[in-house]
């Protein structure tokens, strides 16, 4: 008898680290199975199904003591993803497998069932990410999972079904097919929901092509049935394609979730996440004993959208400020600290008061002034500082109900949006910013020059209404993106003031 080291990994957020699996056989209590190396009940539990896994593929299970280590010991490990590596590891202990057919430039990774098949594992894609950043050559891993890990460049694929096919490979007696690399297309986005069925309301879409445009944040404020949910579910029909790296980053969250449909490959439209306003802090930002993403990291790159926004909590909303500002959120636990991506727009829609119809033209509202206020008061400020843009969305009239008018549709929209991102790809080719809203207060400086006239507008605003450092700054990355929609080279007078009026409706009547 001798001991055995496997290759494997952890999946921790939503990248990973590479792991030792080693085993030793040796006297001791008859039949005793141990496994060592913080882990959770899942990974405890991998002894019965590896026990019998072995013995259901025809090879004998060690009669004498068996003790796995997962190392380094002070990383806490879950998930049944040990089960093979575990499984290999005694196989090469009691001599099944010559160890010299193994090497540290292999990895193994899989569930297995009761019968010796391996079942697919969540968090594959940032495996084979980090396999191949540490040299790996080659992986190991369910037949399932081998979409998923075939876009990855640089390293060999082997999809397998069981774990006899396995030890007859490893054992030179059997050939199996490496996975092909996998072919991607980022084809206009498919939706149901087009510009061209909203009536009316020219305001809001120019409102959702700017923020769309350069992923500024948008919050709808109108009454009942004015058709927010509506827009917002048009968006995904202009937002421009993904691009490789987006996509990757998208599809390991993916991954990591669980959320890939029949472990299929990259992910090639952007998530439109619209989560119910019940809905508790640790599903908006992610958490849990072993923490995962939450909707926020889900929307990555693409929309969440809340409706009914002031029905969310507001410890919900208070959590968003920090993926709001910095992109990110950052998990702490007593046994880690984890960083999950959260680039989204966010897209609100709300009603004006409790009944919804103050200020409507044709209802009255019955809400008193104190309703009024509490439920403004339930957003917060640092929270309304955070969107980029405010607007109405009145009732449609019946004339616009009416109407035979052909609306401009969404793809006629989408290819504005599509130069004004380029023009933006162009402007940030050297830093790893992709749209405005990103820029930071030093690339403002650089990126954002203003004429004589608009620091004087925009001086009046900041002293007529006390705006934040937070807000003047973001009214220069909103005026940037309407220049770049302009195709204007400098950000000119009426870009700055169609800035300030979306940040703040009233600001066109005393400008």
């Amino acid at each position: 008898m001798l001991s055995s080291k496997i290759i494997s990994a952890a999946v921790l957020g939503v990248d990973a680290e590479l792991i030792e699996v080693e085993a030793d056989t040796g006297s001791g209590t008859h039949g005793l199975f141990t496994v060592v190396g913080l882990p959770d009940a899942t990974v405890s539990e991998s002894r019965e199904r590896v026990r019998s896994a072995i013995k259901n593929s025809g090879f004998r299970f060690p009669k004498i003591k068996v003790t796995i280590n997962l190392a380094p010991a002070d990383l806490k490990k879950h998930g049944p993803s040990y089960d093979l590596p575990i499984a290999l590891s005694i196989l090469i202990a009691i001599e099944v497998i010559n160890y010299k057919n193994i090497n540290n430039e292999m990895l193994f990774v899989g569930e297995l069932a009761l019968n010796g098949e391996l079942r697919s594992v969540n968090g594959v894609l940032p495996i084979v990410i980090k396999a191949v950043q540490k040299g790996i050559k080659k992986i190991f891993l369910p037949f399932n999972n081998a979409n998923e890990a075939s876009m990855i460049d640089n390293i060999d694929i082997i999809p397998v079904r069981n774990l006899t096919e396995l030890v007859l490979y490893l054992k030179n007696k059997k050939e199996i097919q490496k996975a092909t690399k996998t072919n991607f297309s980022f084809s206009n986005q498919k939706t149901i929901f087009d510009m061209q069925h909203v009536k009316g309301q020219e305001n809001v879409k120019r409102a959702l092509e700017i923020s769309a445009a350069g992923a500024h944040n948008i919050n709808m404020i109108g009454p009942p049935g004015s058709g927010k949910t509506l827009l917002a579910k048009t968006i995904p029909s202009i937002l421009p394609d993904l691009v490789l790296e987006e996509a990757l980053e998208i599809t390991k969250i993916y991954s990591v979730s669980g959320l890939l449909k029949n472990k299929s490959g990259l992910i090639t439209s952007r998530p439109f996440r619209s989560p119910h306003h019940t809905s508790s802090s640790v599903a908006l930002v992610g958490g849990g004993t072993w923490p995962k993403p939450g909707e926020i990291s889900l929307a990555h790159r693409g929309i969440l959208f809340l409706d009914e926004f002031a029905e969310f909590s507001r410890q919900s909303l208070e959590n968003l400020r920090q993926p709001l500002e910095d992109g990110v959120i950052d998990i702490s636990r007593v046994s880690s600290n984890l960083r999950f991506p959260a680039k989204f727009i966010l897209v609100a829609a709300m009603n004006p008061c409790p009944c919804g119809f103050y200020g409507d033209k044709e209802k009255n509202c019955v809400c008193s002034q104190q309703q009024i206020l509490n439920y403004k008061k339930k957003i917060s400020g640092p929270i309304m500082d955070r969107i980029d843009i405010h607007i109405e969305v009145p009732r449609i009239n019946f004339d616009n109900l009416s109407s035979f008018k052909v609306e401009e549709n969404s793809e006629k929209i989408k290819e504005r949006i599509h130069k004004a991102r380029k023009i933006q790809k162009i402007r940030f080719q050297k830093s790893n910013l992709i749209t405005n809203s990103e820029m930071s207060s030093e690339d403002i400086k650089n990126f954002c020059p203003i004429c004589q006239e608009s620091k004087q507008i925009l001086k009046k605003a900041v002293e007529s209404f006390h705006l934040s450092a937070r807000t003047y700054f973001r009214i220069l990355k909103l005026a940037r993106t309407i220049a770049d929609l302009d195709d204007s080279f400098n950000i000119l007078t009426k870009h700055i003031k169609e800035a300030l009026q979306y940040r703040f409706n009233d600001y066109s009547e005393d400008l």
